[in-house]
């Protein structure tokens, strides 16, 4: 054994531990960033050949690596474009330069351009609607396109359907075939109105008066007779004085619904298609009553379903578990327009680490294969999630003291060859 071997030894202990120091450094200054992947050093020995008798120190090998398939803690953030990845699986980004990458780093919000891009300045890719219904290609990341939201005009929806939920008081009288809304004179009765919000071709909106009339008792028989309701629609904006008559009255406006002993509605088709012409284009709109109820109750109407939208602009993104991303207008509305694919690989451990929590695909790693959130070995997304650093602050300063005692036991080692070599040297004196 030469002493210069033993120092050696020492000195590769040392820089071992230089480098645990170092790593142990990232994973504490990373500790709150998003999507971070801790690294780390682990040590392999390296023996020379022993002869003679006398034992050849040899040294200590750095492994470096990173533990990129532990799942970080997930927090919640008020962003609904931020998603976060439970489960396996990367998001694919691309940088400015047009390379695309994996990442776990989930902070995405819309930028000037309507892409939506993380703190670190990728932009998240997905598969657009505008192409047809998405379609995961699985061993590649071509058909991709950078997700943006933005618009250059506002949006708006002619409503098509409405729906009502309504329970209807049995207990009201009964309302003359002369005197029923549908007649549109100025002596009409009825028995209940309400009203409904809905939006033509431009996004104006457009309310519509509708009115229910008790028609006819039900009756034992025979034969049995089952109870009717009268129920017509009329424009509000064409009420004179606010009531009967009204101009402009859309066709097919009025209709008669029958109901059972338990108040459920038994016509074939209990719904009323109108069409407006008073709107530019003519607008036909669907009036779905098969949810009405009659019963002994005061009238209440419990919910109304409008399609359609008044024009607005894009505000927001939100992603569901699917990965399905959506347009949030400023009306509430929303609008599909990407699917996000996840990517993988087969050994995750073993990609390569870049600046921005990103990382490409290598050798040892495997390449890439993609599916949809919620498929396969992929997990879900988050929408309103983040996924924090993997590194525990706790742990890495345990580690830290570690090194450090480490270090200054090699540093010992290293102390003592040198004063044998002082020894050594002067038995020549």
């Amino acid at each position: 054994m030469s002493l210069t071997g033993t120092m050696n030894t020492a000195v590769s202990g040392m820089n071992a531990q230089s480098s645990r120091l170092s790593s142990i450094s990232d994973n504490i200054a990373n500790s709150d960033t998003i999507g971070y992947k801790r690294s780390k050093v682990s040590f392999s020995s390296f023996l020379l050949p022993s002869t003679g008798g006398s034992y050849e120190s040899g040294s200590v090998e750095s492994i470096l690596g990173r533990d990129v398939s532990v799942q970080g803690e997930l927090t919640s953030s008020t962003t609904s474009s931020n998603i976060a990845i439970s489960g396996e699986g990367f998001f694919v980004v691309q940088s400015m330069q047009g390379q695309e990458f994996l990442t776990r780093a989930g902070d995405f919000e819309m930028d000037s351009n309507g892409d939506l891009v993380n703190s670190a300045g990728f932009a998240l890719l997905g598969y657009s609607y505008a192409k047809g219904v998405p379609a995961n290609q699985i061993n590649g990341l071509s058909g991709l396109d950078r997700i943006n939201l933005r618009d250059e005009l506002p949006r708006s929806a002619p409503t098509k359907n409405i729906g009502f939920s309504s329970t209807l008081d049995v207990r009201k009288p009964l309302i003359d075939a002369t005197d029923l809304p549908r007649t549109n004179t100025s002596t009409a009765k009825y028995d209940h109105k309400t009203s409904v919000t809905a939006y033509d071709s431009l996004g104006r909106e457009v309310r519509y008066d509708v009115y229910f009339s008790k028609k006819k008792e039900a009756a034992a028989g025979p034969p049995a007779v089952e109870m009717e309701w009268d129920v017509s629609i009329f424009r509000a904006d064409k009420a004179t004085n606010g009531g009967f008559p009204y101009t402009g009255v859309p066709t097919n406006n009025s209709a008669t619904f029958t109901f059972d002993s338990q108040g459920s509605v038994t016509s074939a088709a209990p719904s009323i298609s109108i069409t407006d012409s008073v709107t530019v284009p003519a607008q036909t709109i669907k009036f779905d009553f098969s949810k009405l109820k009659v019963q002994a109750a005061e009238f209440t109407p419990t919910e109304n379903n409008v399609d359609g939208h008044a024009s607005s602009w894009v505000t927001k993104a939100s992603i569901d578990k699917d990965g399905i991303v959506y347009a949030v207008y400023s009306d509430g509305t929303r609008d599909p327009r990407f699917r996000i694919p996840l990517a993988n690989v087969q050994s995750p451990d073993h990609l390569e680490a870049l600046s921005g929590n990103v990382f490409l695909p290598t050798r040892e790693s495997g390449t890439t294969f993609t599916g949809f959130p919620g498929e396969g070995i992929f997990g879900t997304t988050l929408s309103g999630k983040l996924e924090k650093s993997n590194s525990d602050l706790a742990s890495e300063l345990t580690d830290m003291i570690q090194a450090q005692r480490n270090y200054t036991a090699n540093s010992k080692a290293f102390q003592t060859g040198s004063e044998l070599m002082d020894v050594l040297i002067s038995l020549k004196r």
